[in-house]
């Protein structure tokens, strides 16, 4: 997986994208997610799944891509129910108010 750390107004937002996910496009319908484009936002660094929990744990927000990313989100206490599938790879994005 890769992880990135951005600043916001609220708290860190960890974008987290499991790594064969990168450079491809997901289309379905009128949802596209282009992790090729927007591979800058999730290309951080590669990390454990052990480091993903622990990120996702103390981040104030979360973007995730992916079935192992979002099986860190669900150890770290996220609720990954409203997930949505692009092409049954799962999104995710997560808002701590």
């Amino acid at each position: 997986m890769y992880l990135k750390m951005h600043p916001g107004p609220s708290g860190e937002v960890a974008a987290l994208c499991d790594a064969e996910l990168l450079g491809r496009v997901l289309s379905s319908g009128s949802i596209r997610l282009d992790l090729k484009k927007h591979a800058g936002f999730y290309e951080g660094r590669k990390v454990t799944h052990k480091e993903a929990v622990s990120a996702l744990a103390s981040s104030a927000n979360a973007n995730l891509v992916g079935k192992k990313s979002l099986e860190a989100a669900k150890e770290a206490g996220l609720d990954v129910s409203s997930a949505i599938l692009i092409l049954g790879v799962p999104h995710l994005q997560v808002y701590r108010l």
